[in-house]
């Protein structure tokens, strides 16, 4: 990907996550945390770590997504039927899970993963984990850029002059194209990261990556299709980071981090009965 089309992703890419809507230079400050260099982590912008990509190694996902639907498309159809049946879960705690869901300033998102792996992931308890975690959202968060700056896609809320289960983000997503997913690809990128590391919980871990893009549908922020292509780019930055020694480093110091939060029997710090019979109400 080209240092033009990167510096506009990462601008939209704050838009998605609620940071500024533009930038002259990208700032770089020094964030406490945990690194293969040392114990700091520069910050791209507010809220965005560097990832463990050079801008450069970006990917072009427009070359390998397929082009987003037509209008009048039968994929269009599938993708209206779809929102059509979403609009039941309002109001629901699947609807109430969703919206936490969307949320990808840290350390919210950090415990998305924690029922599923069944430990609690924090920066006091697992600070490895934790910065795997928020260093990656950046570069997977970036993969999808190329497409949806391609497509320009309008978000079902807006086609359908409808609301979502994060009114406060609107004004912003209605500047981000919905076609990838760039949420639904960071939770399958995080999916895929975490089972390579709990192998064990692989099932419940892919299942909750799943749910989380399904997330973006109730949401009424995404359509089906832009999940479907979300969950390929997110598995295509997963094999690029694959690539890098940082990366491949942080895996094992967060690999370290797991092994020692079970040592110690540190459970989850959600109310996982809660979680589940949310998620079930979406089968």
């Amino acid at each position: 990907m080209n240092k033009t089309l990167v510096r506009f992703g990462l601008a939209a890419l704050a838009v998605a996550f609620g940071g500024c809507a533009a930038m002259s230079e990208v700032q770089t400050e020094p964030v406490p945390g945990t690194s293969a260099v040392g114990d700091q982590v520069e910050e791209i912008m507010p809220g965005m770590l560097k990832g463990y990509l050079p801008m450069e190694e970006q990917l072009d996902s427009k070359v390998f997504v397929l082009s987003a639907p037509a209008d009048h498309s039968a994929m269009q159809g599938m993708d209206t039927a779809w929102a059509d049946k979403m609009q039941s879960l309002r109001g629901t705690a699947r609807w109430d899970l969703a919206a936490r869901d969307a949320d990808l300033h840290f350390p919210a998102p950090a415990d998305v993963f924690s029922c599923a792996l069944g430990i609690s992931i924090t920066e006091e308890d697992t600070p490895a984990l934790y910065m795997l975690l928020w260093r990656t959202m950046t570069d997977i968060g970036l993969a999808p850029y190329s497409a949806k700056n391609a497509y320009q896609r309008e978000r079902p809320f807006m086609v359908r002059n409808e609301t979502t289960c994060t009114p406060q983000d609107e004004e912003a997503l209605r500047k981000d194209g919905s076609y990838p997913s760039g949420h639904t690809a960071i939770g399958w990128g995080w999916a895929l990261i975490l089972t390579e590391l709990s192998p064990d919980r692989a099932e419940q871990l892919l299942s909750r990556g799943r749910q989380f893009g399904e997330s973006r549908n109730v949401c009424n922020a995404h359509w089906y299709s832009d999940i479907v292509a979300g969950r390929l780019v997110g598995a295509a930055a997963v094999a690029r980071l694959h690539a890098s020694d940082e990366f491949l480093a942080a895996l094992e110091a967060a690999r370290a981090d797991i092994d020692r939060a079970r040592s110690k029997g540190m459970p989850p710090g959600l109310d996982c009965a809660a979680e589940a019979a949310a998620l079930a109400q979406l089968r």
